[in-house]
């Protein structure tokens, strides 16, 4: 079965905001496929001794996904890291959700999300289209 990381910021995200499109993402695609979700961990951000770990354990998801579905809602020095790795280092296929219009998208996040759409539910359905059928 195929994976995929769910991408996108955790730091000083409002309560509940990154486990919430989460939450959707695997209501939406489980089943089909195996979700690495980081917020299974439960590590604190800004705590010196967890710090490496949180970021070791969220690459090592990177690697053992197949797809890496982005939440790109807002600037997010993790979600841009990991997404570079993803895509420049790895080959990974990238899907990304965005409320930006293109013109407004960072060019780093555009060079290297192999794709970009306006709404979870429409990245899920571009994943479900693509990929659920190289599963059977």
């Amino acid at each position: 079965m195929k994976k995929i990381y769910l991408c996108g910021p955790i730091m000083d995200e409002v309560d509940g905001q990154a486990r919430e499109w989460r939450q959707s993402a695997i209501e939406q695609l489980n089943g089909h496929f195996k979700l690495l979700d980081p917020m299974r961990r439960n590590f604190k951000d800004r705590e010196v001794d967890s710090a490496n770990e949180i970021v070791e354990f969220d690459l090592q998801d990177v690697r053992e996904a197949n797809i890496i579905l982005v939440n790109y809602s807002k600037p997010s020095i993790g979600t841009a890291m990991e997404v570079f790795y993803a895509s420049h280092q790895l080959g990974k296929f990238v899907v990304a959700f965005s409320p930006f219009d293109f013109q407004n998208c960072n060019p780093w996040m555009v060079r290297f999300c192999t794709k970009i759409l306006p709404s979870l539910d429409e990245a899920t359905t571009y994943i479900l289209d693509h990929f659920i059928s190289l599963e059977q």
